[in-house]
């Protein structure tokens, strides 16, 4: 497990996916203004849940973050997009609407920073969030991420085009927190 200062990222386990899935994934505005594709409505147990982790995936890693303190689920992390040419990812956080507003959040993407540019040996990460998301946007930039700029109109979002914010953090740009593997 990798450790923050108030969370843990660790593999998926089978009991997360139902949990994971039923806060974060079958709302229809949830899921919309999160995963930037239509929501449909997924069977439970179904291997195409959002939730669902190919392991056999490269260019991906999935987590679960649980609460360091109680071992308790309170989202999903993941770098998304891993380009092993280029060096670089995409980092995802989906905290539980429980959980929120917690600093499990920040903590979470200071953990994937520290996995991606250390474990990885990644060169940039990247954020995409919709403009609107205060949440992520103060995640990013209290990591050091750097705002790289806005994409008018890029999400189609329940029956909208939304502008998304742009962010990237570069290795050398990085100040690690102190992290306990």
């Amino acid at each position: 497990m990798l450790r923050g200062s108030k969370v843990g990222l660790r593999a998926r386990h089978e009991d997360d996916i139902p949990v994971l899935q039923a806060d974060l994934y079958d709302d229809p505005v949830t899921h919309s203004r999160a995963q930037g594709s239509p929501w449909r409505p997924t069977m439970p147990g179904s291997k195409y849940s959002a939730v669902t982790v190919d392991d056999g995936a490269v260019s991906m890693a999935a987590f679960s973050v649980v609460d360091l303190g109680t071992e308790a689920l309170v989202g999903t992390a993941s770098l998304w997009g891993i380009d092993t040419h280029s060096r670089s990812a995409h980092l995802g956080v989906g905290i539980l609407s429980s959980a929120r507003g917690k600093g499990y959040g920040t903590d979470t993407v200071a953990v994937l920073c520290h996995y991606g540019f250390v474990v990885r040996g990644l060169h940039r990460l990247q954020i995409e969030t919709l403009a609107d998301n205060t949440a992520v946007l103060a995640m990013a930039e209290n990591n050091g991420f750097v705002r790289e700029g806005v994409m008018r109109s890029s999400a189609w979002v329940l029956g909208e085009f939304l502008d998304e914010a742009l962010y990237g953090l570069l290795a050398e740009e990085w100040k690690p927190a102190l992290l306990r593997s």
